[in-house]
């Protein structure tokens, strides 16, 4: 599998290129800025890109979807919620094929109320749910400091430990993660209770 992480923008965004390396079949995640970039990239390692996948609504992961998708002829793909233009709507436990590789959407609210997390073999691509040693602010419209609490206890904190955490944005120590490394560094992750987190997230100036 040919994951390609590009840094865009001025608000350290990340936008990723996931391909089957036998097929060239691939996707991109969450296009906003600097789409030459991306698709600079996507030409030099010939890839035919089949979907954008959203990780959530907000502008500073979407801006781009347009433009992406007249340059690739991909489909746009979010969360059933998603309120913005897109091809097609995934719901959780959801399953996209592109070439050999098997794309799993979990539904992650808590940043806001579409968020997914997109787990491909043994990478899992978090957008604002789960940063590097933080996680998406609840603040916001649509935000739910419950809601994450339970994305991370019930469904990411599920996962393995080896599995590869690629965040949606460079706010971390490193680029990319390991759910190990957070479960250890990550006070997010820490086994807590609910009412222990939401107090934790109220007093905490996260991302």
């Amino acid at each position: 599998m040919i994951i390609k992480q590009i840094i865009v923008g001025n608000l350290k965004n990340f936008t990723y290129v996931l391909a089957d390396k036998d097929t060239r079949d691939g996707v991109i995640i969450d296009p906003s800025w600097d789409i030459d970039k991306v698709i600079a990239i996507i030409r030099k390692a010939q890839l035919k890109i089949k979907y954008i996948l959203n990780t959530h609504s907000h502008w500073d992961h979407t801006c781009g979807n347009k433009e992406a998708a007249q340059r690739t002829g991909a489909q746009i793909v979010a969360h059933n919620s998603f309120t913005g233009n897109k091809d097609i709507s995934v719901n959780d436990g959801d399953v996209l094929s592109v070439g050999g590789i098997k794309i799993n959407v979990l539904h992650t609210p808590g940043h806001c109320m579409d968020s997914v997390c997109y787990f491909a073999e043994n990478a899992l691509f978090t957008g604002d749910t789960l940063f590097v040693g933080g996680c998406g602010r609840t603040d916001l419209p649509g935000g739910n400091a419950k809601d994450l609490y339970n994305s991370f206890f019930q469904k990411i904190l599920k996962l393995d430990d080896s599995v590869k955490i690629y965040p949606g944005h460079d706010y971390g120590s490193r680029l990319f993660t390991s759910l190990r490394y957070e479960k250890k560094h990550n006070v997010f992750l820490e086994p807590r209770s609910e009412n222990d987190f939401l107090k934790l997230i109220t007093n905490t100036k996260n991302q």
